[in-house]
């Protein structure tokens, strides 16, 4: 027997938003608790509280009358779920689960301990334990806490990277010689039942080191998309996630497959899930926490995103140019999120392209870039 429910979501940004799209047709009351009052889903929530996602007493208090509590970003106060949990709450992705994805270095040592194959690493204190690995540069340093969307993140290359290196426990990855970054969602309900979306592959910004485009289906062998689709569903098993999960991977040039980092959540790397899939990547989200039969994940067909990023040089009320353009072209799908100001390469928007040819899509989506401009 289904009833609709009351779901607490920590946090209220774009993520939350594409939920909130979804679980409106199973009636689910959304409440939203987000530290920014103008966050994207504040009209959209059932009951919007504007507080902080790290203290205590607030994530307690909202999530009181909440049959479920679930995340769209990592970075909470997980004393807090742990503490619902134990009131009898069902909080998914699981706080224990969560604590441990929050640092690095428990995630590398989390793949290691199950045979997940990664890059080599060591952890380090501080910077002056950096030191005595100059030898062994180069490495990428990566914040065990608090880095994400490209933040927490730097290359050290040479001793004389040591300068802009990070003074905080970090993990030092070894470089990965890599031919592609792809990644899998896979979904874990409570049942124990998984399913994993085809393996899409990305290109990233270089100057922002965030996803610019995103392709699906990936161009792989076959050979690389089994072994990237065994790891994603391995992690999860281990994990026994319940929920989405997000595992980002490296391809080698010798075609080995490298888990670099996951999310308990929705992600950047699923939204084309949106309409490109027959379950999105949101609904799988709710199918899995509310312990239902998980979705179809199969491909409705090939497509490509675009994250919308605020332009260089313009910070201010986002003005849209182009938009006209774009939606004249069939197959294009524009997702605003909402966020009233634009700062350079801030994540507002995406646009999905559709096409039963994967390489015309790619070209259709290279003029949406070209056309579709976040200024100020």
């Amino acid at each position: 027997m289904f009833k609709g429910q009351k779901l607490a979501i920590l946090g209220g940004g774009q993520l939350g938003k594409m939920l909130i799209q979804e679980a409106v047709n199973w009636n689910t009351q959304i409440h939203i608790l987000d530290p920014d009052k103008d966050a994207p889903c504040k009209h959209l929530a059932a009951s919007f509280t504007c507080g902080s996602l790290q203290d205590f007493d607030t994530v307690v208090a909202f999530a009181q009358d909440a049959d479920v509590v679930t995340i769209e970003i990592e970075h909470v106060n997980v004393d807090a779920l742990e503490h619902l949990e134990k009131q009898g709450k069902k909080v998914y992705p699981q706080p224990a689960l969560l604590r441990m994805i929050q640092d690095k270095g428990l995630q590398k040592q989390f793949y290691r301990q199950h045979g997940i194959p990664t890059a080599d690493y060591v952890l380090v204190e501080n910077k002056r334990e950096l030191e005595s690995h100059v030898a062994a540069f180069p490495f990428m340093q990566k914040l065990r806490k608090g880095g994400y969307d490209g933040k927490g993140v730097t290359p050290l290359r040479t001793e004389k990277d040591l300068e802009k290196a990070f003074d905080a426990p970090s993990v030092l990855e070894k470089f990965v010689d890599f031919q592609k970054e792809i990644s899998v969602i896979v979904a874990r309900n409570a049942s124990g039942e998984i399913k994993s979306f085809p393996v899409v592959d990305m290109e990233f910004n270089p100057e922002a080191n965030l996803v610019e485009f995103l392709f699906s289906p990936a161009e792989i062998s076959p050979e690389v998309e089994l072994k990237a689709q065994h790891i994603a569903q391995e992690v999860a098993k281990h994990l026994e996630i319940v929920g989405v999960l997000a595992v980002e991977m490296f391809v080698t040039k010798d075609n080995q497959v490298l888990v670099n980092e996951i999310a308990p959540r929705p992600h950047n790397s699923g939204h084309q899930t949106i309409e490109g899939n027959y379950t999105s990547q949101y609904e799988q989200h709710l199918r899995a926490i509310f312990n239902l039969p998980l979705g179809s994940t199969d491909i409705v067909q090939p497509s490509v995103m675009i994250n919308l990023l605020g332009e260089k040089g313009f910070e201010g009320e986002a003005i849209y140019e182009g938009m006209e353009h774009c939606l004249n072209i069939e197959g294009v799908y524009v997702h605003l999120y909402g966020k009233k100001i634009t700062k350079p390469f801030r994540k507002m928007g995406h646009v999905t392209v559709l096409n039963k040819d994967l390489n015309v899509a790619r070209k259709m989506a290279h003029e949406v870039k070209d056309t579709l401009k976040v200024k100020a």
